[in-house]
């Protein structure tokens, strides 16, 4: 009997002991959802898993997220990153409803304009610790884009102008390519814009596509109304809108004749990707929302895609600025929020992977340290950008009210161009709508 009792509690033990290693074969991370109660190792290292959510500024499925996942988790195995792509059409929508449903991933990959609103709004954890020592080795417009004057909500990968792109092979059917200007800056007017897009609809062509049916890459037809008389989005003190200006009202007064004339189409159901899509198969000579990631994104071998500034009435134009950053939303858990910033900081500084994610981006650097590596040394379209630095207008995107304003702006184009309405009455309708958004 005793026998049989001291098998039985060996048999017993045995059960036990299998039954553990299942469980630690269930967790391969070893999580809190594994055989430890206390969520950590045996090393003692807690484990940790967060959500990342990336729009495409690395390019569509390029796998390099995938990449930079895999050489974190060398370094950092205790920290699990789960990856969801999302696009800019229907991304904000997507991020809106996941804030909304306290779901909102932990991780942000995006830009100024709406990571400075979700820090505004409370939603963010923030970032001044990891601007102790690296402010140091950034420029104040980089610093000022990543705050709202009083915290840091986003920490910068990576920066560059935005501005247009066009099909050099239209424009040379058409003989639209005698308002270009290839040397130097690639500077042109706003009469040689008008110009080239009568010569490409007299040829046949569908010069551009004033694109306001939401947000998405808004900025770009911004920048084309701002420039063409040299109109100021904001004032100086970036305290107030101020497109309802002569000059402004001049801009789309040109625009509304150019559009009733059929030098330029306007589209109410699209944004900026279907805008770019529609360059890139040759459907339009131009696109107003060229960038350094869309140059990725859209790329085709089928025609010659060159980069213009946007015309300008003096030849000096005032170009938008991209940043690329990330933020880390406040889901209530310290360890997450950590090791977020840990994730983010591997990206952005480490000494390998952090000038390969600048590279991958396709922008410039926004630090000293990677600038002096000069990572695109003898890339003449980079070089060109480079030099497209002097001409970047004030950053307006962190301002209060942005959110409103550009609901108010893709708005006010719908009613101009594809209605008729009056320039002057509706400039002033955005104006007035937006700065009450401030004040409010």
């Amino acid at each position: 009997m005793k026998l049989k009792k001291a098998l039985a509690i060996l048999l017993a033990l045995a059960m036990a002991a299998a039954l553990a290693a299942c469980s630690v074969e269930q967790s391969p991370n070893n999580s809190q959802t594994g055989g430890d109660p206390a969520g950590e190792s045996g090393s003692g290292t807690q484990q940790v898993s967060i959500e990342w959510w990336a729009f495409p500024t690395f390019g569509n499925a390029t796998g390099y997220e995938e990449e930079i996942i895999a050489a974190f988790n060398e370094v950092h195995p205790e920290i699990e990153v789960n990856l969801t792509t999302i696009d800019f059409t229907s991304g904000p929508q997507t991020l809106t409803a996941a804030i909304e449903a306290d779901t909102a991933p932990d991780v942000l990959f995006d830009a100024p304009g709406r990571i400075i609103e979700y820090g505004k709004a409370g939603e963010l954890a923030s970032l001044n610790d990891m601007f102790e020592t690296a402010s140091a080795d950034m420029s104040e417009a980089v610093l000022s884009a990543c705050s709202d004057g009083t915290d840091y909500w986003m920490y910068p990968l990576s920066s560059a102008p935005f501005y247009m792109g066009i099909n050099l092979e239209m424009f040379q059917a058409a003989g639209a390519d005698q308002y270009l200007n290839l040397e130097g800056d690639r500077i042109w007017t706003t009469e040689d814009f008008r110009n080239a897009c009568q010569a490409l609809a007299e040829a046949g062509y569908v010069p551009g596509i004033v694109y306001c049916g939401g947000q998405g890459g808004d900025q770009g037809t911004r920048a084309l109304v701002s420039n063409l008389y040299g109109a100021q989005i904001a004032n100086e003190d970036m305290t107030a809108y101020t497109m309802n200006s002569p000059e402004g009202i001049q801009a789309m007064t040109l625009l509304q004749e150019m559009v009733n004339a059929g030098y330029l189409d306007v589209a109410t159901d699209m944004q900026a990707a279907q805008e770019l899509e529609m360059f890139q198969t040759e459907n339009c000579a131009m696109t107003f929302c060229w960038g350094t990631s869309n140059a990725i994104s859209y790329h085709s071998d089928d025609f010659t895609q060159v980069s213009v500034p946007f015309p300008s009435d003096d030849g000096v134009p005032e170009l938008e600025t991209l940043y690329n950053g990330f933020c880390v939303f406040d889901n209530g858990d310290q360890a997450k929020i950590d090791a977020a910033k840990t994730f983010i900081e591997f990206i952005c500084t480490d000494d390998e992977w952090g000038p390969k994610s600048v590279l991958q981006s396709g922008a410039l650097p926004v630090t000293g340290t990677f600038e002096a590596l000069d990572l695109y040394a003898g890339n003449e379209e980079m070089e060109l950008l480079s030099s497209w630095t002097q001409y970047y207008a004030p950053y307006y995107n962190t301002m209060d009210g942005f959110t409103t304003m550009r609901t108010e702006w893709w708005n006010m184009l719908q009613r101009v161009l594809a209605n008729g309405s009056d320039p002057q009455t509706e400039l002033d309708t955005y104006v007035n709508n937006s700065n009450a958004a401030i004040t409010g």
